[in-house]
């Protein structure tokens, strides 16, 4: 099986909530049979950023690390990256099972 690289925004009281609401969104979009290339196959997630960026910084941040290949996020059964948003808002990247 392959991989594909994702970028998902969630919102949520916290980390963890945005991070169970951006796979629930993921799940409903794309459906819930496994190895969908997105967010919904992610069990955890691991802080990349500490301070809250603007959307674009976190966006451009966020395409950077997978440009890099970033030893944090490049295991696709491995954790997302996650990268607050000055918004209240995080954002998720990584690669997933597809």
């Amino acid at each position: 099986m392959g991989a594909y690289d994702f970028i998902a925004a969630g919102s949520g009281t916290g980390v963890e909530q945005a991070f169970l609401n951006a796979k629930e969104e993921a799940t409903w979009e794309f459906g819930h049979h496994g190895y969908t290339g997105t967010i919904a196959e992610k069990r955890d997630f691991v802080l990349v950023a500490d301070n809250p960026m603007s959307p674009a910084a976190a966006e451009q941040y966020a395409q950077y690390l997978l440009e890099t290949d970033d030893e944090r996020i490049r295991d696709k059964r491995g954790p997302a990256g996650a990268i607050p948003v000055d918004d209240g808002t995080w954002l998720f990247v990584g690669y997933a099972a597809s």
